[in-house]
């Protein structure tokens, strides 16, 4: 019998769950075996999911699950070296050269275990199943306009915190612009989840939006357009062959942009279209200030989504559903590709 193990998160600020109790319960009607941890932390109550029909773990128990079972979280696991001999299914973050990536790899391959990346569980036409992209953007947006209005207020953007509901970011946000003339942005990606998400926060807002895809930035740039504009949103996904948007220059060249918000946040890869940092920022200090005068503050926060914990989950497990119900095939569909994906990469470490 597929026995699916849903860890606990261990990442701080991180709420989200990819699977619902009416997930959980489409999974056992099926034939799977669902184990859920116990979490300090979940958006979604342990009830539903004991409702649901669930066997219930301790917190944090997977590393002694049964040698046979699929643990499946979100967020990265603890970097405490250990080899990984289970089955995992996570963002790994681990295919773009990323330095942690690398690491996670010799994880794996050292214990034996295989990682079948969220981000890689793609159909036949190689579009992701399932994807966090529509309330990243949103989120990712209101965290750039929090950004901004704090610039205006000559300040810096301090901790960010969830919210209850998106109703309830949108008065939050609308008390900080309060007062205030709205910039101008730009959203490149603007067709994709990531890049609607980000276009419906600014429309919300009141902030007019220029918005770019594939086909404006086929020349390859340089695009002065993107420094006309107050605030950039990056919605692309860092990928061989991606175009530089922001070059390190943009720091002293004219501009009248001062906020970047990497929606996509993959700053140490070396595909990276923005050039001018080069570490993620968190919660707590949600902006990098990397110029002073006129300032330029990058925000990149690598889980966007549990800014709105519940809707966010909700949203991508109703996604990711079909595809955990064809877990009793692994050699097939979107499991099987992802595995050769995964063996592609752990052959080179």
């Amino acid at each position: 019998m597929t026995h699916l193990w849903v860890r606990a998160e261990q990442r701080p600020n991180e709420e989200r769950v990819g699977l619902t109790p009416e997930g959980a319960a489409a999974l056992i009607k099926a034939g799977l075996r669902v184990t859920v941890e116990k979490s300090s932390v979940r958006a979604i109550p342990l009830e539903g999911y004991v409702a649901a029909g669930c066997e219930i773990a301790a917190e944090n128990s997977w590393p002694e699950a049964p040698a046979d079972a699929i643990i499946f979280g979100l967020k990265e696991l603890p970097e405490d070296g250990t080899p990984l001999t289970h089955r995992h299914i996570m963002f790994g973050h681990a295919y773009k050269g990323q330095p942690a990536g690398r690491v996670l790899l010799q994880r794996f391959k050292a214990g034996g275990g295989t990682l079948y990346d969220l981000e890689y569980l793609v159909n036949e036409e190689g579009r992701r199943v399932a994807a966090f992209g529509y309330w990243a953007g949103y989120a990712g947006a209101a965290v750039s306009l929090k950004c901004w209005a704090a610039q205006q207020r000559g300040g810096i953007a301090g901790p960010v915190r969830k919210a209850a509901s998106k109703d309830a970011l949108l008065a939050e946000l609308g008390a900080e612009l309060a007062g205030l003339s709205r910039p101008r942005a730009i959203i490149i990606g603007a067709l994709g989840r990531v890049g609607t998400g980000a276009a419906d926060l600014c429309a919300a807002m009141g902030v007019a939006v220029t918005k770019w895809d594939m086909a404006e930035t086929a020349s390859g740039g340089p695009f002065p357009e993107v420094l006309e504009h107050e605030i950039f949103l990056n919605c692309i996904l860092a990928r061989p062959g991606c175009p530089v948007f922001v070059p390190a220059s943009a720091k002293t060249d004219p501009r009248k942009l001062t906020v970047i918000g990497d929606i996509a946040c993959d700053p140490t890869s070396d595909f990276s279209p923005i050039k001018v940092y080069d570490r993620a920022t968190d919660w707590e200090a949600p902006a990098l200030r990397v110029h002073d005068d006129p300032p330029l503050d990058v925000t990149a926060i690598d889980n966007l989504p549990s800014l709105m914990p519940v809707e966010s989950s909700q949203d991508y497990a109703a996604q990711l559903l079909p595809s955990l119900l064809t877990l009793t095939d692994l050699n097939a569909g979107v499991w099987g590709r992802a595995k050769a994906e995964f063996d592609r990469h752990v052959a080179g470490v």
